[in-house]
């Protein structure tokens, strides 16, 4: 195994998420404009999209992660039974679920019930379809609804954060049912639905629109919410959540619901709104 790979392993993983949650959230000018500058000049950010466009204008670095795009910046795909991509990015692995297992990478797996910490919540999509979309420092760190869905309930599932980079992606087991996230079950017109925010090194940190900042505080235990008396439904397309840093976006789909089209690729680039299936 590669150095940088065991380092993964051995890097106090929470620490350093909580030391750069505070850092982002420094409104001291200096500061907050080198980290700026430096994301927008070393990973080519287009700030022509963004509803603020001068990097200075932000109050602090995780206002210029958060940014809102300007309206049409994105739309969703016009035909009704379109499944839409929930997050800008990289797709990095999309297909079926084979037996109640997900694809991580070439010759990594890892199954949909260590992903919803629930062997019940796992049995609906046993034999459904995935997408993961992987979300790099330049992209906008938003995550809208695939599909009109009203919230059922979270499942907030304590874990490590290793990076969620290519890289440790194809070399580490199991990664993205070890780290820390937000499982959020939504039952949409033709059945239920999944959307799992991973958290990551450095990049921990997760919002909803419906409960505000949910990651941090760290769970040190499976914590189960319970939506569904809130009347919590949000529509095609809709914010659902942020990452006040860059991770990851999973959707699980039920074989009932819909599939998820056999023509993505591992590294394709996709944004949101457009088509990534169709409802059943």
């Amino acid at each position: 195994m590669k150095p940088s790979i065991l380092l993964q392993y051995a890097l106090p993983h929470q620490l350093l998420s909580r030391l750069v949650y505070w850092a982002t959230r420094w409104t001291w000018k200096p500061w907050k404009n080198f980290l700026i500058e430096q994301i927008v000049r070393r990973y080519a950010v287009d700030l022509s999209e963004a509803q603020t466009p001068d990097p200075a204008a932000f109050e602090h670095f995780n206002a210029f992660f958060t940014r809102l795009l300007k309206p049409g910046a994105r739309s969703a795909d016009p035909a009704p039974g379109a499944l839409l991509c929930p997050a800008d990015g990289r797709v990095s692995q999309a297909g079926p679920i084979r037996a109640g297992r997900i694809v991580q990478a070439k010759g990594q797996d890892y199954t949909v019930a260590e992903l919803l910490a629930s062997d019940e919540d796992a049995a609906a999509y046993a034999d459904g379809s995935f997408i993961t979309v992987y979300l790099s420092p330049r992209d906008y760190h938003r995550a809208h609804m695939p599909l009109t869905g009203r919230l059922r309930g979270t499942v907030h599932v304590p874990g490590r954060l290793f990076s969620v980079a290519p890289a440790p992606v194809a070399a580490i087991p199991r990664l993205f049912a070890r780290n820390e996230r937000l499982v959020c079950h939504f039952d949409g017109e033709h059945g239920p639905f999944v959307v799992v925010m991973v958290g990551a090194m450095l990049v921990s940190s997760v919002s909803t629109v419906w409960s505000g900042l949910e990651i941090p505080p760290y769970a040190s235990r499976v914590t189960r919410r319970d939506w569904s008396d809130q009347a919590v439904t949000l529509e095609r397309f809709a914010e659902m959540a942020r990452f006040n840093m860059g991770s990851t976006v999973i959707v699980l789909l039920p074989p009932q619901v819909g599939t998820i089209d056999a023509e993505l690729r591992p590294e394709q680039a996709v944004k949101v709104g457009q088509r990534i299936g169709s409802l059943a």
